[in-house]
């Protein structure tokens, strides 16, 4: 999603943008009603009606908002661009955390990269078979706030199968001795400035995530934006820079309605995946605590089938992300600020 962060009252006069200089969130945030706009492209914006400002502040690494959207409920932004919204989020925490589990044939273990708000640990821990999540977030103070507000997550956290890290997910699987069943990046967008480039590169998937992994072990990741003007972007380039380390790779997308836009995930394995859509069903049933809102074998498996223009740029993508030669969306981080 976007960069700037902007809040206007509800009158429509436009006259209040709530960054300054900086791209820091000013006081004027504060306001009983009005609406929250987001730069999506330098000629594009997506804007709602807002109730009001739940948290707004600057950590070491983001800008963050917490906002209460009168469409999507508690939205959460960093650094400019929407993560979640209550409404919605099933549908990109079901699509990012049960494929991966669903096509494992018996997940115990599975660390979490980012995953501040706590809504993929929430997912992972409805199925039987886990024994351990561990969910590392670089940022004390996303986490702090979300186990404040997002009452739905509360549950989640205090559950004794959970071990929260804060720590830089790259440090923290370098410095483990034990290996995970399935690996998550539930990640901030790659943005210029931002916290969470690194961790989508090849060097990193081949040399730290991958040796992480047991055998059968199975990672997935967010992979932004895949929408029919927006997937070239970097969910084709992390699609081709994860090929180039696994053998097995799969790319899926879903419609998010908050984040205006197509959204896609990316798993991989270098064990074949067994996608049929009444095994999945039958292991929903069998595995899964409660109903799931959003997925199914079915809508899995559609969900793997891209459009022509989409499939023919997954096929044809020749770039790998490297720390020196990364792709970024629309948008800054605080270090680019500073």
């Amino acid at each position: 999603m976007g960069e700037a962060v902007e809040f206007y009252p509800s009158n429509g006069v436009s006259g209040i943008n709530n960054h300054n200089d900086s791209g820091k969130i000013n006081d004027e945030s504060h306001i009983k009603c009005g609406w929250y706009e987001e730069v999506i492209d330098d000629n594009l914006k997506w804007s709602f009606a807002l109730n009001g400002v739940l948290h707004k502040g600057t950590s070491q690494y983001q800008d963050i908002v917490l906002l209460d959207t009168k469409h999507f409920g508690k939205a959460l932004v960093i650094d400019g661009k929407m993560q979640s919204a209550e409404v919605d989020e099933f549908i990109y925490h079901e699509c990012l955390i049960h494929p991966p589990l669903l096509c494992h044939p018996n997940p115990k273990t599975i660390f979490i990269m980012g995953g501040g708000e706590g809504s993929a640990a929430r997912e992972a821990l409805r199925h039987n078979s886990i024994e351990k999540v561990v969910m590392c977030d670089i940022d004390q103070e996303v986490v702090d706030f979300c186990r404040r507000y997002l009452t739905v997550n509360q549950e989640a956290f205090r559950n004794k199968k959970l071990n929260l890290v804060i720590n830089d997910a790259k440090a923290e699987l370098e410095r483990r001795n034990e290996k995970f069943d399935i690996i998550v990046g539930d990640l901030a967008d790659p943005v210029e400035g931002g916290p969470c480039y690194q961790l989508y590169t090849k060097s990193f998937y081949e040399r730290i995530l991958k040796p992480k992994l047991n055998v059968n072990g199975i990672f997935v990741t967010q992979a932004g934006p895949a929408g029919i003007f927006t997937h070239k972007e970097v969910f084709s380039s992390i699609y081709n820079t994860i090929k180039q380390v696994f053998k097995y790779v799969v790319a899926y997308a879903a419609h998010v309605p908050s984040f205006a836009d197509t959204w896609g995930w990316v798993m991989a394995s270098d064990q074949p995946f067994s996608i049929i859509a009444d095994e999945i069903d039958k292991k929903i049933d069998k595995r899964i605590d409660g109903e799931l809102l959003y997925l199914n074998g079915a809508s899995f498996i559609s969900s793997t089938t891209m459009n022509k223009s989409v499939s023919l740029s997954l096929l044809h993508e020749t770039h790998i992300y490297t720390e020196d030669d990364a792709r970024f969306i629309h948008g800054h981080g605080v270090a680019y600020h500073n």
